[in-house]
């Protein structure tokens, strides 16, 4: 089915409205894929809405998945990237009659592709497609796994022995080709993708050598290669990534793009940098498919989102996001500027570097080597007639200066800072040099935010906490006895640590007059604190603990990732 024909179903009945339609189609056109799953995306349909539709539509029953145990022999029958490009899988067999869940019933040429290529007769049924996509991933293991191709390693004679500066290039690169780190390689990129891993750590130490992957904002051990790879892995990472293999003593940065089954893309942001007993390897995993721009599903608060969307709707002002490394700021500033991107505005974004391009914004990779830094890329916005301008990090004085300017001469500035909190995002740019009537003038708000994880909906259940555990992580009195807390059991679906996904937990503070009059007046961080809570802005660790209530998180991840806040 045509994303067109099934967009007019869904309209005609009733399911969803024209205006969520030509938003979809517009989200599918940028990200590609199938309507249905755009549909999904943006919270528009449910799984299982559209699976009982497609079943009520094309007159053919709807299963769930995970209730089948499926032979693997049944899986021979049908080669993976059949699988993937179809999104299909067979569930059993009657006979002359194979069995296949489908994510569209309507696709004929898939029907006849199995019919041609099993010599069965082929009968539909439907299952959402993220069903699919997990038994795909449970049932066709394409590479094998990580203890398998460990053992295997094993029995290698290949050996890199350079300790040294000199570094034998030809010997080095010829290793790299060498099938068994080829395939570990290979292995370690697809097999963090599989996990849902946000980064990868390659990390060589005296008489060591481990993988780590980090799985909802968590490091996880995941391997030890052998000591005897570590040149060859590291080297074979460098080749991919487009490095420098010769330069051993300097810190690099590279990417590496791959594709995948089923036509997707995948970007891994590299670095290296020299260590003690060899170079530390992280790649972080940019995958757009996965990037989330619907500021209601980021988890602000219904007042902090009105507070955010208010101030980003100006015309205007400097919008700040604050927080450490990895706590979800580029997000956020992406779905700010997703939200304002229309063809009347002019968006320019500098940005260290470009994490993911978008259709309608012009961004801009930093070079700081050839003198192109922020302050540079500023200065050149503001003669290309900017409606909303982005700025990656404010990391110095010269930055902060223009930015600031910029935002008082009738440009709307977005930008992260590396702060505690909203607060003390005030002071920071005082002591970078700004003075206090332009902070005062130009900041239109500022938001903290950290990631906390999310409690497994597959294994959520209720937790025993201290109640002077509930006391001292600042539960209001009049909630102790009602509040349950949750925690996961562990499962196979959040690879038992009883989390699987994330959650923001934000403090937004927009700048009342109350606390520009008190920047003025030279007020310190936890005046301005005091005075924000007063008019009602939610710290982080209350923001931690209605999530906390909505059983979205944990007690754990509420003390993990905020503070208390006397």
């Amino acid at each position: 089915m045509t994303g067109n024909r099934l967009g007019e179903l869904l309209v005609r009945n009733k399911l969803i409205s024209d205006g969520q339609l030509a938003k979809a189609l517009e989200e599918q056109k940028m990200q590609g894929g199938r309507l249905g799953a755009s549909l999904i995306k943006l919270g528009y349909l449910k799984e299982d809405q559209l699976a009982a539709f497609l079943s009520r539509q094309y007159g053919v029953p709807s299963i769930n998945l995970a209730e089948f145990d499926i032979d693997p022999n049944l899986i021979r029958l049908i080669p993976a990237e059949v699988a993937q490009k179809y999104h299909i899988i067979p569930i059993n067999r009657a006979g002359s009659t194979l069995i296949v869940a489908m994510s569209d019933p309507s696709n004929i040429f898939a029907i006849d592709d199995i019919k041609f290529m099993t010599g069965y007769n082929v009968e539909v049924v439907v299952a959402p497609e993220a069903s699919i996509r997990l038994a795909i991933d449970k049932y066709y293991d394409q590479s094998a796994s990580l203890a398998d191709v460990m053992n295997d390693l094993e029995d290698i004679n290949l050996e890199v022995v350079d300790e040294g500066d000199d570094v034998d290039v030809r010997e080095l690169a010829k290793a790299t080709e060498d099938a068994p780190v080829v395939k570990l390689v290979n292995l370690i990129l697809t097999d963090a993708i599989r996990k849902k891993a946000s980064d990868i750590h390659i990390e060589p130490y005296e008489k060591s050598f481990r993988v780590r992957y980090r799985i909802d904002g968590v490091l996880y051990e995941v391997m030890k290669p052998p000591m005897k790879l570590k040149n060859a892995i590291i080297s074979r990472l460098k080749i991919m990534a487009e490095m420098d293999i010769a330069e051993r003593r300097l810190p690099q940065d590279g990417r590496i793009k791959i594709k995948l089954p089923g036509g997707k893309d995948m970007d891994y942001r590299v670095n290296c940098l020299p260590t003690l007993f060899g170079e530390k390897v992280v790649l972080r995993l940019l995958d757009k498919s996965n990037l989330q721009l619907d500021m209601t599903k980021l988890g602000y608060e219904p007042q902090a989102l009105e507070y955010f969307k208010k101030e980003i709707h100006k015309p205007f002002g400097m919008v700040l996001v604050t927080g450490p490394t990895g706590s979800g700021k580029t997000v956020s500033l992406y779905s700010a500027l997703a939200e304002l991107n229309k063809t009347t505005e002019n968006i320019s974004t500098a940005e260290d570097p470009v994490e993911f391009n978008f259709a309608g914004i012009n961004q801009v990779q930093m070079h700081e080597e050839i003198g192109l830094n922020f302050a540079a890329t500023l200065r050149a916005f503001l003669r290309q007639d900017p409606d909303i301008i982005m700025i990656g990090e404010i990391r110095d004085f010269e930055t902060a200066e223009i930015g600031v300017k910029a935002a008082l001469t009738g440009h709307l500035v977005l930008s992260t800072l590396h702060t505690n909190d909203a607060p003390s995002t005030i002071n920071r740019l005082l002591n970078m040099g700004i003075e206090p009537f332009l902070v005062a003038s130009a900041v239109n708000l500022i938001t903290a935010q950290r990631l906390g994880r999310r409690v497994c909906a597959e294994c959520k259940e209720p937790e025993d906490v201290p109640r002077q555990t509930l006391i001292d992580a600042g539960v209001p009195a009049d909630k102790l006895d009602s509040l349950v807390c949750y925690k996961g059991r562990g499962c196979p679906t959040c690879n038992s640590t009883g989390y699987k996904g994330r959650v923001g937990m934000y403090q937004v503070m927009p700048m009342f007059e109350e606390i520009r009059e008190m920047i003025l007046a030279g007020a310190n961080t936890a005046e301005i604190k005091r005075e924000s809570m007063r008019l009602g802005v939610k710290t982080m660790r209350q923001s931690a603990l209605t999530k906390l209530e909505e059983g979205v998180t944990s007690m754990e991840e509420v003390l993990r990732c905020t503070v208390s806040d006397d």
